[in-house]
């Protein structure tokens, strides 16, 4: 049998006098209380162990913490960017900038960690991230002293903002190669998706807070130590575990290049290799999980700009982007064991279930964005988040079906959601209407444009099949190892 991992054991196995060998203890093929064993096997002097860490919820914890301090930076500025312009002397575009240059930096900086995390490992990739927060926090603070000039108050906000765009992608792209090193069959989309929803989690206590905690001065101080606070959790978080809890598990991280000469369709390693059904599928995935990240992000970080023209307070728009993120994850919450436990080779189809309902509600935001319509507006958002994020640890998990590259595919799956988030912004921020329009000012061209692209997207969901290869890979694994223990 081919040896896939050999572990320091915590206790030897026990012994047949009579053989002369080691024989399976019966309470090894069972789940143990301490440290939960899925399955030992010792056949002669081979041993393969897979184990499950109760630690590996004290490093889900500190991930998820990180992940949403990382997370608040990029619409913390969304809903109070017309008070940012009011005391501050920037224009609107320059305030948008303030999100937009976290997807900017996104872009590179997901496509390194992949690298990083292979060299360096998951701990020390998030301890560069806690530096980069505490570094974002004051240098953001230090340009709201009130003796600078508006552009040098504006250049010490951008740059905190610059540390903070390197932090977010360090989170939110280990957090399925966490779960796959951590996590087994049973619990591995649970964590995927408690580790993706903390940074909408972020984002909707970014725009909560934000114009709740005083003016715009306090509000980024209180960003500041929020941010200072959380940043020691990153000690909670752990490499690996001694013994992997899967197969897949057991492998070392591939790398982005594997990846991409996999999609090419080049020569590469036979855990790499893709078939064409395969890369088309990746394809499909990484396509509507970026328009519908993209659409999400730019909807946060243009929210008040929406919705004030429209009659809307700055308040209320806080609200509605909070609600849509809130009810996502809820239903998040809830239909991720699910998928663990009952739909568990059924994402596939889930997708092509809620995805062009997500669409769709996208779209009508076209007609239903008028004056005196907050309860409306406030159904819509609640049906997009629960369609929309309960998706992300689905595409996440997807990706990493398809792929057999954590790393990687997680790393391409955010760079193109931020890509598209970038797009968006920009796009819709010169969609805006002119001050003689009819309310000035309004983005309704630019609901049509984030509503069209969306639904176009989301329409080749149906041509997605979805084979989840890794988890077919590791139930052969844990079969046949089952198997030969009991024979």
């Amino acid at each position: 049998m081919t040896l896939d991992h050999k572990p320091r054991l915590s206790a030897p196995p026990s012994q047949d006098m009579s053989e002369g060998k080691a024989s399976l203890d019966p309470i090894s093929l069972e789940t143990r209380s301490v440290e939960q064993m899925q399955i030992e096997h010792f056949p002669g002097s081979e041993v393969t162990v897979y184990r499950l860490y109760k630690r590996r919820f004290l490093g889900l914890i500190g991930l998820v913490l990180l992940n949403v301090i990382a997370a608040m930076s990029w619409p913390w500025f969304g809903p109070i960017s017309n008070n940012m312009v009011k005391e501050f002397g920037f224009t609107l575009n320059e305030v948008n900038w303030l999100g937009n240059i976290v997807s900017l930096v996104y872009l590179p900086t997901a496509l390194i960690i992949p690298t990083m995390v292979t060299r360096y490992g998951i701990r020390r990739s998030c301890d560069i991230g806690a530096g980069m927060l505490i570094i974002s926090a004051w240098l953001r603070y230090a340009g709201t002293v009130k003796s600078l000039s508006p552009q040098h108050s504006y250049a010490l906000i951008i740059v905190g903002q610059f540390f903070a765009a390197i932090a977010q992608p360090i989170y939110q792209v280990v957090g399925p190669k966490y779960s796959e090193t951590w996590f087994d069959l049973k619990g591995r989309t649970t964590a995927t998706m408690i580790a993706a929803i903390s940074n909408p989690v972020g984002g909707a206590l970014g725009q909560l807070l934000s114009p709740l905690v005083g003016d715009t001065r306090q509000s980024i101080l209180v960003l500041g130590i929020i941010s200072t606070a959380i940043t020691p959790f990153v000690l909670l978080i752990g490499s690996a575990p001694p013994s992997p809890p899967t197969y897949a598990g057991s492998k070392p991280s591939l790398s982005l290049p594997s990846l991409l000469r996999a999609m090419a369709g080049l020569k590469t390693s036979q855990d790499s290799h893709m078939t064409i059904r395969e890369r088309i599928d990746f394809a499909i995935v990484t396509l509507i999980f970026g328009t519908l990240v993209g659409g999400s992000n730019s909807f946060a970080i243009l929210t008040a700009q929406i919705m004030e023209p429209m009659g809307y307070t700055s308040d209320q728009s806080g609200f509605l982007g909070a609600c849509m993120l809130l009810t996502g994850i809820v239903a998040a919450v809830v239909t991720a064991p699910l998928f663990d436990r009952v739909f568990t080779h059924r994402l596939a189809f889930s997708a092509k279930m809620l995805v062009p309902v997500t669409a769709g509600a996208w779209l009508s935001l076209i007609w239903a964005v008028r004056p005196h319509n907050l309860g409306g507006l406030f159904a819509i958002m609640t049906l997009i988040g629960v369609c929309s994020v309960t998706m992300l640890p689905v595409g996440l998990e997807l990706g990493c079906e398809l792929t057999r590259n954590a790393n990687a595919s997680s790393a391409v799956l955010w760079f193109t959601g931020n890509l598209f988030s970038v797009i968006f912004v920009l796009s819709e921020g010169a969609l805006r209407a002119g001050p003689d329009a009819d309310p000035p000012f309004n983005m309704r061209r630019a609901l049509i444009f984030n509503g069209t692209i969306i639904m176009v997207s989301a329409s080749l969901v149906f041509l997605l099949q979805g084979r989840q290869v890794r988890k077919e890979r590791d139930e052969q694994k844990l079969q046949g190892l089952v198997e030969t223990g009991a024979a």
